[in-house]
């Protein structure tokens, strides 16, 4: 399993402000539509990485 912070480039303590800008910078950069069909599975995990961290309990879980 990807270390969900090291894929949106952002530290363990993070704010959920800072995790937001490094998403849309990271989704944005990995975009189908935008970088090319081969960086879809980068995108996917992009997005999967945002959904854990970005709630505060499945945040709590991941850390744990």
């Amino acid at each position: 399993m990807a270390d969900y912070y090291e894929v949106l480039g952002v530290s363990k303590d993070a704010s959920e402000d800072e995790i937001k800008r490094a998403y849309r910078k990271m989704s944005r950069k990995y975009h189908p539509d935008i970088a090319g069909a081969e960086f879809e599975d980068k995108f996917k995990e992009v997005n999967s990485a945002y959904e854990v961290l970005s709630d505060s309990q499945k945040r709590q879980m991941y850390d744990q």
